[in-house]
């Protein structure tokens, strides 16, 4: 039944309208008038190139008796599963990459943890493969990511990037926010902050940031032993507009980007190297907040904004899309599964409830709820 539901669902996630680069709409956007963006939750999730989406939230109480969950969907599964890495203090944030069949997940340090533990799946989160700890991952989304062979790139709290050639090696610095800002690329950007890590499918890395000068947008890939920019050009309606990458994530085959343009949220695609992007139109804000965002290896993008509203984008030529008024709860993650099914999940202490978007008229049911074994008290 639940299958048969998740196919009905698809229709809204997945209907498009034509839209390109050359018909990006956008509000005026100037400097004068730009909106000061906070750091996205990273409650987020993310389908692997195997099909699998994978989810992380916040359960539990505050402070100490705050443990960040994760779970799985399998590749044509109807039911979610509980599969946080065990043995490890998740107080601090879950930071989630794929590569191929592989999941890597990060924890951020937290209470009396000063370093990151990083482990990593290939059976669907039934055995753990433990790396060497990062020295500490910064509080951003996409602070890890990883390539097929182990190969893995970090951004750490204090704008240092490191890289670790294979899944048992030993980090090692590669660059920092003010040794990229020394290059002509970051002068030319006028770099503030380093806000993404990421590989191409060709495991070549890049650097997602804030610059401070407007209307240029802060990605950054390493050619020739250096960083040069390589970020999509915007429209002219954001030359006066301050740019910042929110998110920047590999779908397997290309990357994906949300960037806070002004008063306007833009995804942006790269089919491979990120020599050329293609643009969404132009989400304006109205006075939210871009509050976490959620990716798909189709890269189908999902955004919860304050206020409890949500919008979703299926693809390339797709329109950003309302969705209904999230489910209230403490946290919510929002995924889209390989089908373009939308589904929330709403956590409110130890229970965790799974709603899917429904069509006709647009709304959300409840599908699964899982009640997590949370130890309170065990991190005091």
């Amino acid at each position: 039944m639940r299958g048969h539901r998740r196919k009905a669902a698809a229709a809204l996630a997945v209907a498009s309208l034509a839209a390109s680069c050359g018909s990006t709409t956008a509000s005026p956007a100037t400097a004068t008038r730009q909106v000061t963006a906070i750091p996205l939750s990273p409650a987020t999730s993310l389908t692997a190139p195997s099909g699998a989406t994978w989810a992380t939230i916040p359960m539990g109480g505050t402070g100490p008796n705050l443990f960040w969950q994760l779970f799985t969907l399998p590749a044509g599964g109807s039911t979610w599963t509980l599969r946080t890495p065990p043995a490890i203090a998740t107080n601090g944030a879950l930071i989630l990459a794929t590569a191929g069949q592989t999941l890597t997940a990060g924890i951020r340090p937290s209470l009396y943890l000063s370093f990151s533990p990083v482990t990593s799946t290939s059976d669907g989160g039934i055995q753990w493969t433990t790396s060497p700890p990062e020295p500490g991952l910064a509080d951003v989304p996409d602070a890890l990511a990883a390539a097929p062979g182990g190969q893995m790139i970090a951004l750490d709290q204090d704008q240092h990037v490191s890289e670790a050639t294979t899944a048992t090696a030993a980090w090692n610095t590669m660059t920092s926010r003010t040794a990229v800002t020394a290059t002509p690329s970051g002068r030319d950007c006028d770099l503030t902050a380093l806000t993404a890590v990421a590989y191409t499918p060709a495991r070549i890395p890049l650097l997602g940031g804030t610059c401070a000068r407007p209307g240029t947008t802060g990605i950054f890939t390493s050619t020739a032993g250096t960083w040069n920019l390589a970020g999509p050009v915007l429209p002219a309606a954001f030359a006066g507009a301050r740019v910042q990458v929110l998110r920047l994530t590999n779908t397997g085959t290309g990357d994906t980007a949300l960037l806070k343009a002004g008063n306007d949220l833009i995804a942006a695609w790269s089919p491979g190297d990120a020599s050329k992007w293609t643009l969404s139109p132009a989400l304006p804000l109205d006075g939210t907040s871009p509050m976490s965002a959620s990716t798909s290896a189709s890269g189908a993008t999902a955004v919860v904004l304050s206020g409890g509203r949500g919008e979703i984008l299926g693809g390339t030529h797709d329109p950003w899309r309302p969705l209904p008024p999230l489910p209230a709860a403490r946290a919510i993650t929002l995924a889209i599964l390989p089908d373009g099914t939308a589904e929330a999940l709403a956590a409110d202490g130890a229970t965790l409830t799974i709603w899917q978007l429904a069509t006709g008229p647009a709304r959300w049911f409840k599908v699964q709820v899982i009640k997590v074994p949370i130890q309170y008290g065990s991190s005091s």
